[in-house]
């Protein structure tokens, strides 16, 4: 999954003396494992935090801080694409998702790989060709006329999906603590956050895409080899037999055969399957119109080098997934769901249990280090791509109407990477009851709802207009936050934000399945409307698109 394990609440262990609550640590981590934890972590931040530094940009140079060494092998760029896309959850929450619902956990790490179809088939290639530093000189590019509005407006959901990412991303790292040491104080929690949120700043601030580019590249690496190892012993353990795996895994799930057929999670009614499909448009729409995952696209210096790393990616976060499943399925076959679910509900510790049964402490403390490290770096990339278009798009194109020097804007792009950073730290501790996963999954419908349409009229469409892509952009963001205000998430039932208040009149939970057909209504409709066009504007837009003129 893309998103960030979920917070989880405190469980009763009916084994306890009165049923007294016990902390999910005590189920997970022992001594050993949280202390290797904790010296495995530390080392992994130390260096890379020294690597960042030493590639930071020493120059007033724009394109280094945005974009980083531009000539890099198409494996270290697919690296990093993977990188930037694969979160904590990828081995937490969607493990422990296969371990809980069997096939249809199964079906939603599909959508995970899936998506980066329509990033290789259709964005790639002409956003690489047309862009400069973020998306919005690619709309400035296609709409020069009112390049300011379209900017603000881009620049407005850009910092709306990253902030939201951001805050899930830092609420993910109390949801992981609470594995190790039960419910945190709020003492523990304010640290825990303000810990990462400073580590991640000084990422992005410091070492500019260059640093962040090193991050993603070890992450990418750690992920790959941890899974893959894990993945190995699952299999080692069942003789390399995978029917014995599946077979082992339904007797074990509480469910039989139903464990490997749909409609475990997702069956439940109409409603369910809808918000499935919802859930599903949105992770695979929203992933290309993502802001970090946009300027690593926009990185490349050659056409060639984009392509080549884009199937490095696809084949990277493939195999993940793959090997995601095989965890998860290992742990119910091997522990068994009753064993999970009694330690934590949601399922998310299903990997954890799973490495202290086949490796013991070390394993444990691995995997743990590696998904800390994970948030870390995915928040890194997010916090450079919202500082990035705070600089380039708000200041320098809409505020100084681009007018500010090179260093003006890069000094402004540091601050702006602190100021991301505080107010993700600050909103996290506010909110850090609301379910990561909401936050995340209203980040990806945003970016398809908003930031895609726009993209793809920009791209592909002659009569797009600026005022289709004010349109697209204000109305798919209010659209989606709307759908979500008015939803079960927020109200009605015992599990939303409010849960006393009944206000919910949208019956789904993931509003994609109507905010993405709206966002591209009104960008059409906007564009109908307003009735002129730049046909030379457009002309010489899609020379660029086809063969890249002024980017190599």
């Amino acid at each position: 999954m893309v998103t960030t394990a979920s917070a989880t609440p405190r469980v009763i262990d009916t084994a306890a003396p009165g049923g007294a609550p016990r902390a999910l640590a005590d189920g997970v981590i022992d001594t050993f494992s949280l202390q290797l934890t904790f010296v495995l972590f530390l080392s992994v931040v130390v260096v890379t935090l020294f690597a960042a530094l030493l590639t930071a940009p020493h120059r007033d140079e724009l394109s280094e801080f945005y974009l980083g060494n531009r000539d890099m092998s198409p494996l270290r760029n697919g690296l990093a694409m993977c990188g930037d896309y694969l979160s904590a959850a990828t081995l937490l929450g969607s493990t422990g998702l296969v371990a809980l619902t069997g096939y249809d956990g199964l079906l939603y790490l599909g959508g995970t790989a899936v998506a980066w179809l329509m990033v290789i088939l259709v964005i790639a290639e002409p956003l690489r060709n047309s862009g400069s530093f973020t998306l919005g000189d690619t709309l400035a590019l296609r709409l020069p006329r009112q390049a300011r509005p379209v900017r603000l407006a881009l620049s407005v959901c850009v910092l709306a999906v990253t902030t939201l990412y951001l805050v899930a991303q830092l609420i993910g790292s109390v949801a992981l603590l609470t594995q190790f040491i039960g419910e945190p104080s709020t003492a523990t929690r304010t640290m825990c956050v303000v810990v990462i949120g400073v580590i991640v700043v000084m990422y992005a601030s410091l070492g500019g895409m260059p640093g962040a580019t090193f991050v993603q590249i070890a992450k990418a690496v750690m992920l790959v080899a941890g899974v893959a190892i894990t993945a190995v012993m699952v299999l080692h353990h069942f003789d390399w037999n995978v029917n014995a795996l599946l077979t082992a895994a339904a007797d074990n799930s509480g469910v039989g055969q139903r464990f490997l057929e749909s409609g475990l999670r997702y069956g439940g009614g109409t409603t369910s399957k809808l918000d499935f499909f919802s859930l599903q448009l949105a992770i695979v729409l929203g992933l290309a119109a993502l802001p970090h995952v946009a300027m690593r696209l926009l990185a490349p210096r050659r056409t060639r080098v984009l392509r080549a790393s884009v199937v490095w990616s696809v084949g990277l976060v493939g195999f993940v997934c793959l090997a995601a499943g095989i965890l998860g399925l290992g742990a119910t076959a091997i522990l068994g769901r009753g064993a999970i679910t009694s330690v934590d509900p949601k399922g998310d510790a299903a990997v954890l249990l799973l490495a202290r049964s086949l490796g013991g402490g070390i394993l444990t403390a691995l995997i743990s280090s590696l998904a800390f490290v994970t948030l870390l770096a995915v928040a890194a990339g997010l916090t450079l791509a919202a500082a990035s278009s705070l600089a380039h798009d708000l200041y320098g194109q809409v505020l100084r109407k681009g007018r500010a020097s090179q260093s003006e804007e890069l000094v402004v792009a540091r601050l702006g990477g602190v100021v991301i950073g505080v107010l993700g730290m600050a909103l996290s501790l506010l909110s850090w009851e609301i379910s990561t996963a909401t936050l995340a999954f209203l980040a990806f419908a945003i970016a398809a709802s908003a930031i895609l349409p726009a993209l793809l009229y920009s791209l592909f469409w002659r009569r797009f207009t600026a005022r289709g892509a004010l349109f697209g952009l204000y109305g798919g963001l209010l659209c989606s936050v709307l759908l979500v205000v008015f939803s079960p998430v927020v109200s009605s039932t015992p599990t939303s934000i409010y849960p006393d208040a009944d206000f919910a009149w949208f019956p789904l939970q993931n509003p994609g399945i109507v905010s993405i057909p709206a966002g591209f209504l009104f960008g059409w409709l906007g564009s109908v409307l307003s009735g002129r066009q730049d046909d030379a504007a457009y002309e010489e837009f899609e020379v660029r698109t086809l063969i890249g003129a002024g980017r190599e």
